[in-house]
């Protein structure tokens, strides 16, 4: 799990629809819905105490909100 400080910058869409791999799973643990997965750069803390700015993806749903959030790349190290 990761806590964001401050607002998530440069978000993209990267995938949407069916070209979402999980998208099945997506949809049977949160709902139906229009699923986009999503990338940006974010000032974020991990539960074991590190922090640093660092590239996240998440998937998100209008009316669900964001899930999944992981951190794909550390930009300051």
């Amino acid at each position: 799990m990761i806590r964001v400080f401050g607002e998530i910058r440069g978000i993209e869409t990267i995938a949407k629809g069916t070209g979402i791999r999980e998208l099945p799973a997506l949809r049977e643990r949160y709902g139906q819905g229009i699923w986009r997965k999503k990338k940006g750069v974010a000032q974020i803390e991990t539960v074991d105490g590190r922090s640093g700015l660092a590239e996240v993806h998440w998937d998100e749903a209008q009316g669900i909100g964001k899930v999944k959030l992981k951190v794909k790349r550390w930009l300051d190290m």
